[in-house]
Formats: C-alpha cells, structure tokens, sequence
C-alpha cells in the first residue's frame, strides 16, 4: 500500500524511473547477446578450422583442401578446443541471453562435452573401421556448384595428398574392431574408390587447368585410390581373433543417449512409451484387418491370434507394388503430388526455389539405408537437396521381391512423405532459414527424425489417401517401425538381444518382410542410438501439438504451428517446446 501511494504521488518520476530502468536492463541484455553473437562467430571459425571436413558439409569451403590424418595429436587438439571452449562459455550467464543465444549456449555446451565423451569414452576410433572413408568428402567438393569447377578441383589435388597418411593413422588408432564395423569399411572403401576413378576423371575432361595440374591431381588420385584400397586389403587380411561386441552395453549406451537425443524424456521413459505404443498400434491394426479381411482373403477363417490376421492381410495388401526397376521413377513421380497436396490444404509454406533432385544412392554410401537425403549445408543454401534411393540392380528375385513388398503402392507413399515433403526436404529448408547457424549445423537429430515421422501421420489426418483403410493399415505398420527401432535398439545395446529375437521382433510384431528386417538388423549392429530418433522426436512433437492445441483452443492454427516450430532451426525439441510456450503467453 505504501508503495503504491509514493508511486501515486510521483507519477511523472516513477515513469521516468521506470523507463531509465527498463533500458538499463535492455541495454543490459542487448550487451550480453551481442558479446555471446561475437562469441559464436570465434567458436565456429575455430570449429571448421579443427573439423574442416565437417565444414566442406555444411557449404563451408574455406578449408576444403584440408584432410587431417586421424592422429593421437589431432585427438589431443580436439579435447583442448572442447575444454578452452567449455571454459568460455561459464562467462556467459544463460539467464542474461535471449531465448535463441540460451537455446544455443546449450548446444554448444552439449557438442562439446559429447565430443570429450566420445574421444575418451567411447573410444569408437578403435573399434570401428568404417569411421575411416574420404570418398564423401572429394564427392562433395566435386559435386558442389559453389565455385568454379577449376578451383574445386585445385582445392581436391591439394586434399588428395593427405590420403595416404590418413589412412596410414586409421590403421594405428584400430584395435580389437567389430566384425561388422569391418566388414562395412571395406566394403564402402572398395564401393567409395569411384569418385576418384570414374567422377574426378570426368571432370578433369571438362576442365581448364594447366595440363601440369590435371596430371598431378590424377597421379596423386591414384595414389589416394591405392591407399583406400589397401586399407581394405589390410582390414581382410588383419588378425582378430576376440572382435569387440558391436553392442555398446547400457553405461555408454545412456551416455550417448542423452549427449545424441538430448530429450526431455529419460531413455527408460521413452523406451516405455514405445512400448505401449506398440500395444496401441496393434490394436488399431487388428480393426482394421478385420474391417478388410473378406475384401483381401475372401471367405477363408480368420486366425484367432490377431497378429496372424494382421500379418495375412498387409501380406496381400504388400502385393501390389511397384517393378524394381521403376522404383526410382516412382518416386519422382509422386513428389509432385505430394506438393499438390501440402499445398491444397495450407499445411506448410514450401519454398519453390530449393531444388529436390531424386537420385540413385551413391556406392560410398551404400550399407545402412535405403533413402535417405542430403540436404545443403547453411552456408550453400541454394544448393541442391538430394533423395538418395538404393538401387536394386545386382539383387537376387526373391531379396528384390520381398524388398518392393515391404515399400508397397502405399508405404512408398509415406516413405517420400519421411523423406521429401513435408518431411526432411521441407525442415531441413527451413533449418538453413534460421537465424541461428548453431542451431544449423549442431542440428538434433531427434528433431530432424521426429519432424520427418511427424508428418507422416499429419498429412492422413488431414485426408491424404482418401482416409482409406488400407492407407491407414500400412501407415501403422510404418509408424510401428518407428516404435520397434526404439525398442530393437534398446533391446539389442542394453538388453543384448540375440539376432533371431530381433527378427521376430521385427517379422512377427512389426510386420516387416524378411528382406527388411534383415536391413534393419544390419543397421542395428552398425549403429547406436540413432534408431531411437524417429520415435523420441515424433513423440516430443506430436506431444507439443497438443499441448499447444489444448492452451490455445480456437485460436490454434495447423499452419502456424509447423512453420514457427520449424523456425527455430533443427534444436531439441524440449528447447523449442520452452519458447513456444513461452510465446504463447
């Protein structure tokens, strides 16, 4: 009461208080982001300069003719980077930032502390062969279109020297590898010697460099091809008698879980939640395989256990599909359409000046996956975003089959919805959108993953596939793969799940063709973590959506919501959820 009256009889200077004050604070806060911007700008600079092939990635060229050979002294400069970087960040308080420099001094915290972890915990430059492989690299530079052909390939001849040395280093740091971590470095080594055998030569041709250059940059070509090549001799001719577990055990496993998802949600929590999802799935499948049972097996009985009956139908369902050598096209077919779509029922602005170019998955890449994209980095905004698709060339007719099964007339649908539109081509543009290059280029990966799975179930709430059942029985059993990775992956690093529990997992619960979960089994022994992306990010999100619909009421807008989610850049979800609702105040 007393304050009141003061402020009461002294209105004209409480304003003028008030106003002094507010700016101090204003000028305040303003200083301590303007300080940290400056800071950012210094630890990225320093970032490329450790990790220059990370920047060539990103549209960073500046250290495109640098491949530093994976040394103890390199390794050594990294944790000084990490540990002088950590030291200044504790001079920024997070209370005095703007929500984006907050969101950011985490995730440069995290990176940092997840890199020392990784150097001196996980250790995986022993034990996994297939970290070594420069193919990727002299493949980005010579497809790129940021500069002159004749300056990327003078940047490529400098970088070529470095080869042999690298992989001269690779072969010190292995010690005690996986079968499987092996078994994929030779074979993306031998598959990867292409980009300097077939693609370099090609653009030699075409090249305006002095004849002197173009013949160094071959000779020092060939001699990078052999040390490639003898890399791979030398992982199949290396004695390993007791190969490490490819399994990373559950105390390194939690740790890289909360550096890599860096949830709002506990492992254990996420891992129940896809438990039950599972049981939701299943019971949504069995209406309506029930619903189309007469229409698929006719009057034959249908099986008491319901995970038969569902199995038997999405098997007569899975064959109508695609030939295999119309896959690609098939694909390129449908993106349009799916554009058409989004654009129809004001889902999300897409930008009709970033290209999508479908095309067959290169060999260095080849192993993990069978789509994927590659999207340009924050600093080649205008380059070319590219849908990697496997190719079945070289396939027996039963893997092929069994393969093309799996992505059927509609989960090759739902597939380019994860992949292209609106799924990662469309974050991913709205990711090099954002103000904030920290949030671009330490993007979350659950965020990523989420978003793509997201919108798989977004675009059939909203009509596409004409609400037909059978469009929404195979979406469950694809939103089902999303759950099962969760749980195969836990099960199998943490649990030490055997590979036929895994099928059955995979086959039995999951409905996928045998074909499939043999990739998936593949991909689990060559991975960590990373399969519980998709379904940690679809949950955080899909969770936030409803939040936001239950706080907002009328006033929540679909459209609004994906584009202001998107806005803030690939960041953990648990950030974006803390500033939206705190806009939304």
């Amino acid at each position: 009461m007393r304050y009141l009256i003061v402020c009461l009889g002294a209105a004209m200077l409480l304003t003028a208080c008030g106003n002094e004050t507010s700016n101090e604070k204003k000028n305040m806060d303003t200083g301590a982001d303007a300080r940290f911007d400056a800071y950012k700008e210094r630890f990225v600079e320093e970032l490329w300069r450790t990790h220059p092939g990370w920047a060539s990635s990103v549209g960073y060229h500046k250290y495109d003719s640098v491949l530093l050979a994976p040394t103890p002294a390199e390794r050594d400069k990294e944790i000084a980077f990490c540990n002088r970087h950590l030291d200044s960040l504790k001079q920024f308080d997070k209370n005095a930032l703007s929500d984006n420099n907050k969101t950011d001094r985490l995730m440069i915290q995290n990176q940092l502390e997840s890199s020392i972890w990784s150097v001196n915990e996980e250790r995986s430059y022993e034990w996994n062969p297939s970290g070594y492989n420069v193919a990727e690299r002299f493949a980005e530079i010579l497809n790129g279109t940021y500069d002159s052909l004749d300056t990327r390939l003078h940047n490529i001849g400098i970088k070529l020297a470095a080869v042999p040395a690298y992989y001269e280093a690779a072969k010190q740091n292995i010690k005690n590898p996986t079968k499987e971590h092996t078994a994929l470095a030779i074979e993306q080594n031998e598959g990867g010697t292409s980009v300097l055998e077939t693609d370099l030569p090609a653009a030699l041709e075409k090249s305006k460099l002095p004849a002197e250059e173009k013949s160094m940059i071959a000779e020092r070509a060939k001699a990078a091809v052999a040390a490639m090549r003898g890399y791979a001799a030398w992982l199949k001719g290396m004695k390993n008698d007791s190969p490490r577990d490819f399994r990373l055990g559950k105390a390194l496993y939690l740790k890289k879980f909360n550096y890599d998802i860096q949830s709002g949600y506990s492992v254990d929590q996420v891992y129940d939640k896809a438990m039950k999802r599972k049981q939701y799935l299943h019971s949504k499948m069995a209406e309506l395989a029930s619903q189309l049972w007469s229409k698929y097996m006719g009057t034959a009985a249908k099986p008491a256990d319901s995970l038969v009956m569902i199995k038997q139908v999405i098997d007569k369902i899975s064959l109508q599909h695609v030939s295999a050598d119309s896959f690609q096209a098939s694909i390129e077919k449908q993106i349009p359409v799916l554009t058409a779509f989004v654009k129809e029922k004001n889902l999300i602005y897409l930008d009709p000046s970033k290209p999508l170019v479908v095309r067959k998955e290169p060999d260095y890449m080849a192993g993990v996956a069978g789509a994927s994209i590659n999207a340009p980095g924050p600093y080649d905004k205008n380059g070319n975003t590219y849908y990697n698709v496997g190719s079945l060339a070289g396939w027996d007719k039963a893997r092929a089959e069994s393969y093309l099964r799996e992505y059927n007339n509609y989960t090759l649908q739902i597939l380019n919805i994860h992949e292209a539109i609106p799924g990662h081509y469309a974050q991913l543009v709205y990711s090099n959108q954002s103000p904030s290059i920290i949030k671009a280029i330490l993007g979350n990966g659950a965020m990523v993953e989420g978003w793509a799975v997201y919108t798989e179930l977004m675009m059939l709430e909203n009509g596409y596939g004409n609400n037909a059942p059978e469009m929404w029985l195979m979406y469950y059993k694809w939103n089902l793969r999303s759950t099962c990775n969760t749980i195969l992956d836990y099960d199998v690093h943490v649990n030490g799940i055997s590979k036929e529990q895994a099928i059955h997992l995979l086959v039995n619960e999951a409905f996928q063709q045998q074909s499939e979960a043999e990739g998936k089994w593949r991909r689990v022994t060559l991975t960590q973590v990373q399969l519980c992306s998709y379904f940690t990010g679809f949950t955080e999100i899909y969770d936030l959506r409803e939040e936001l619909k239950a706080k907002m009421g009328s006033k929540f807008n679909l459209k609004e919501f994906h584009e202001k989610f998107l806005s803030y850049g690939s960041a953990p979800v648990k950030y974006i959820r803390e500033m939206m609702l705190k806009e939304i105040k």
